[in-house]
């Protein structure tokens, strides 16, 4: 495992900064088992962040991503404005706030720290695997009614966070001078559970995730992936069969229902393409908009991350975001074929292929957990190329 080394190259410069940087540490910690626990950390970080810089009159810095998210967070707060219910509306824009995990982890995590900061990631979700392995195998968490999810609230959630680690682990397979081994040891505890968690796109999302790391590296890597997949059914429960060969049943009730709900979209962007319906209201609207294929009566998001923030928050939301992405992806591209800290970019990229292979049957980018450690992975390889970044 690689070694914890948390003033690596960046020794903490007063006794402010020390504190954010425990917080954020626990953060991280805390983002894979208690959302809770990471928010309040987030507060207790971004004010000592803050609190520091100023006493130091320092210029407050981030990555050339953090400009689009923030003018897609300005975005949303007009769209909550003129929201079908404005009170709702900025209710649910308290979200935003974990935007600060990009500068706050751009700072505290500069350097050398960056990679300790990836192995506890890795860490502790390895042993959010074997929370998940064991409430299959133990306390039943066996079929679609009730599936593993560690210690979070919900198995789309739980599954989206493994799909990232594995992504960060795969990166330091590849990539890494160190942690190697660590990688390859937990590798198989979490590939197992998130296959036991039966969540289809976050299995499509590992696939094209880990697709553009091989890529990236080899092509001739491509060939390990149906390899892998084949192995993978030969040794994988009934369950795990019947659930991936509905992704191809044209008639599978989740399928169709995610169609409809494209559809729906569609026809509301159409009425409300500036500003959206507001946060927090496609379920206000969905039955006006329901079309006769639907499955269910109403649904609180529209399962689709592009057409989500188009809906309910206007296509230039949905622009911004777009160039978020757009930004996000160039800069570590350019990382990965030529830049220091290899692993840490390559993970990043990963994750960001990852999020939007699944983001197009799930609104991933909504759920604060997976939000939170997604910022965090796509802003440690910034942050290491600070202050002579060691390279990883």
């Amino acid at each position: 495992m690689t070694s914890l080394s948390l003033t690596a190259g960046a020794p903490p410069r007063d006794r402010l900064e020390l504190i954010g940087l425990w917080s954020l540490i626990g953060i991280v910690a805390a983002m894979q088992l208690s959302i809770a626990a990471a928010q309040i950390l987030l507060t207790v970080a971004a004010l000592t962040w803050l609190i520091s810089h100023v006493s130091r009159g320092e210029r407050l810095a981030a990555p050339s991503f953090f400009w689009p998210l923030l003018t897609y967070a300005a975005l949303t707060l007009v769209s909550a404005g003129f929201s079908l219910d404005p009170e709702v509306s900025f209710t649910d824009c308290k979200q935003l706030v974990l935007l600060l995990l990009v500068p706050v982890t751009y700072d505290l995590a500069r350097g050398g720290r960056a990679n300790s900061v990836l192995s506890i990631v890795l860490t502790i979700g390895a042993a959010s695997a074997f929370v998940g392995i064991v409430q299959y195998a133990v306390l039943n968490f066996d079929g679609l009614g009730r599936r593993p999810q560690g210690t979070l609230s919900h198995w789309m959630t739980y599954s989206g966070t493994l799909m990232l680690v594995i992504c960060g682990a795969t990166a330091r397979l590849l990539y890494g001078s160190s942690g190697r081994m660590w990688a390859a040891f937990v590798m198989p505890a979490l590939l197992v559970a998130l296959s036991l968690t039966l969540t289809r796109g976050a299995w499509i999302g590992v696939a094209v995730g880990v697709a553009v790391l091989f890529l990236s590296k080899d092509f001739r890597l491509l060939a390990l992936i149906p390899v892998v997949i084949v192995g993978g059914l030969l040794l994988a429960p009934p369950e795990i069969i019947n659930r991936a060969e509905s992704m191809f049943n044209r008639k599978d009730p989740t399928s169709v229902d995610r169609i409809a709900m494209l559809e729906a979209g569609v026809a509301i962007v159409r009425d409300y393409p500036l500003t959206g319906v507001g946060p927090d209201q496609i379920s206000r609207v969905y039955p006006r908009y329901r079309v006769a294929t639907a499955v269910k009566d109403n649904n609180p998001h529209l399962h689709n991350v592009p057409m989500q923030i188009a809906a309910e928050r206007g296509l230039p939301a949905l622009a911004a975001w777009l160039w978020f992405v757009g930004s996000v992806v160039l800069g570590l591209t350019g990382m990965v074929r030529k830049g220091r800290n290899r692993s840490l970019a390559a993970a990043a990229l990963g994750a960001m292929a990852a999020m939007l292979a699944a983001g197009l049957t799930e609104y991933n980018f909504g759920d604060s957990e997976f939000l939170m450690l997604l910022l965090v992975m796509i802003t440690l390889p910034f942050a290491a190329n600070r202050d002579g970044g060691l390279p990883s």
